[in-house]
């Protein structure tokens, strides 16, 4: 941790230790002048290996602990002059490093350790110079804790000016985010709500044209190579609008397109909801099955579904599937009574779903048949070309 501080840390912590180095060696020379004689160098060394001896757990600890090395140095300072300066240094460190509460309470005792020191010397000869002593000290302790407070408050407001920077920065980049994203889904809207339709306008109507049967050959090929053209806009058209609806907050995820294979689910929840449905599956690989014939085969069982339940509630319902040259859709469901009323009353939108198949049907080429059979029963019959 001590070996990883950066270029500035280090230049702060030669800063202080020079400073703590500074203060300690005015110490000692005021203290000098009150020995009777000179001391010898034997103390001179004393009191350097005692004060760096400070200095140092300063520098290396004042970061991490500051109260507690402030604490220590608060009563090691006893000791020798020289720590005085590392002392006072590190009430400086508490002021920068912590809140004003700690770095006020050992200022405090400091000065009063020092107040009791200076009353208990020998060496001055009156009251007065104790007190003037004293106050020096007590004065430059309070300087250096004051100025330790205003660097922690600079330090705070850059910090939170830096925050509001970023804060507005980051507040800024939502913005253009949220604008771009409901660009891409205005766009996906139009697309969808305007090319979608006309697109599948564009395929029902080549369908129409390709299957009539007084159409000449030529015609009906190019209607088969619009239809089929239009078709596969249709799947490039639905890609690109997942692509741009893809990162949209709030937008539906695209769902997974139904195949073949999930017609035996679709079967499956039918029944668990109490419908009589049973299925014949006749096809060996739903999977080679493309995926295209597979969602519009799923769509047409669902829809025969839908309207057994909706106009023969309680009918046995069989779905079967055959799969050749062509994929044959067969849904027949048991027809019930008429129920007594004045005849020709439908349930409102009634048709509406056999039209959708039919177009779905056409879109692929196929062929799509609907009605009453002969011993009474419902028949929804479409033909897929693989």
């Amino acid at each position: 941790m001590i070996l990883r501080r950066s270029a500035r840390e280090w230049s702060r912590d030669v800063a202080v230790a020079a400073a703590a180095l500074m203060i300690g060696l005015l110490v000692l020379a005021g203290s000098r002048e009150d020995y009777p004689a000179p001391p010898g160098w034997i103390h001179d060394v004393r009191e350097a290996v005692l004060g760096g001896a400070g200095i140092l757990v300063l520098v290396l600890f004042r970061r991490r602990w500051p109260v507690w090395v402030s604490l220590f140095l608060t009563f090691y300072e006893i000791t020798n002059s020289v720590s005085w300066g590392a002392t006072a240094m590190s009430l400086f460190s508490v002021a920068v490093h912590r809140r004003w509460l700690p770095a006020v309470a050992l200022t405090a005792l400091n000065s009063a350790i020092v107040m009791g020191l200076f009353q208990l010397t020998e060496s001055m000869s009156s009251q007065r110079e104790r007190w003037e002593a004293s106050l020096v000290f007590v004065f430059g302790y309070a300087v250096l804790a004051a100025a330790g407070m205003l660097v922690r408050s600079r330090r705070q407001l850059i910090e939170s000016l830096h925050e509001r920077a970023r804060s507005l920065e980051e507040e800024q980049r939502l913005r253009v985010e949220e604008a771009r994203l409901l660009e891409r889904e205005r766009i996906a809207r139009e697309m969808h709500d305007v090319l979608a339709h006309r697109i599948s306008l564009l395929a029902v109507h080549a369908g129409a044209l390709e299957f009539r049967p007084d159409t000449p050959a030529e015609q009906r090929e190019a209607a088969g190579i619009i239809r089929q053209s239009a078709y596969e806009a249709m799947e490039d058209l639905r890609e690109v609008i997942g692509v741009l609806r893809r990162d949209t907050p709030g937008a539906e995820p695209e769902r997974p397109q139904p195949t073949l294979a999930d017609v035996s689910g679709l079967v499956q929840e039918s029944q668990r909801a109490g419908g009589r449905v049973t299925l014949e599956d006749n096809v060996p690989d739903p999977g080679r099955v493309p995926s295209r014939v597979g969602r519009h085969a799923y769509r047409i069982v669902q829809e025969g579904l839908t309207n057994a339940r909706k106009h023969a509630p309680g009918a046995a319902v069989r779905v079967t599937l055959d799969a050749g040259a062509d994929l044959d859709i067969e849904v027949v469901n048991t027809v019930p009574p008429a129920p007594p009323g004045p005849p020709g009353l439908a349930m409102p939108g009634a048709g509406a779903g056999l039209v959708g198949l039919a177009e779905r049907v056409a879109l692929l080429g196929g062929t799509l048949e609907h009605g009453r059979t002969g011993d009474g029963r419902f028949r929804l019959h479409a033909r897929l070309p693989l």
